[in-house]
């Protein structure tokens, strides 16, 4: 099987509303020299009969608001003396990408994605992985199947 996510341009969402400016401290385990880097992750989410499809503005919606409450996730990190890392919590905000597959969840198995070549179509690019100083600490990539149905509108 093969898979070719539409991918728009990235974009920065800020939090819905203002946050605490703060510097933070990482714990030890955190502030790991071999852990310095942005870790990919895959989720899979059914569309819920009756709710239709997502859109971008729910997706962003939705993140903005979650900012709010994970505001250091808007940071960033920086290098404090001695070499130990913190979070700057700017409100600067994190990135976003829409895309979407002409592919269904159906298509992609029991569980979802067994070990498969097109994981990188779900993922979208953060650069170097271990450059973790300065950049956007998450990224978000929505993929909405181009063969899922809307629901008609109540």
């Amino acid at each position: 099987m093969s898979l070719v996510a539409d991918r728009r341009k990235p974009e920065l969402v800020l939090p819905a509303r203002a946050t605490p400016r703060e510097t933070l401290a990482l714990s030890d385990i955190d502030d790991h020299r071999d852990l310095r880097y942005l870790q990919p992750a895959v989720e899979f989410f059914r569309i819920v009969d009756g709710h239709g499809r997502p859109t971008k503005a729910v997706f962003r919606a939705a993140l903005a608001e979650a900012l709010v409450h994970y505001y250091p996730l808007a940071g960033r990190l920086r290098e404090a003396p001695g070499g130990r890392l913190v979070v700057e919590c700017t409100g600067e905000g994190v990135v976003f990408v829409e895309a979407e597959a002409a592919v269904s969840l159906d298509e992609l198995g029991e569980p979802p994605l067994p070990a498969c070549t097109f994981v990188e179509q779900l993922l979208c690019d953060v650069g170097d992985a271990r450059v973790v100083i300065g950049v956007p600490l998450f990224f978000m990539q929505a993929t909405i199947s181009r063969t899922a149905t809307a629901a008609p509108n109540s």
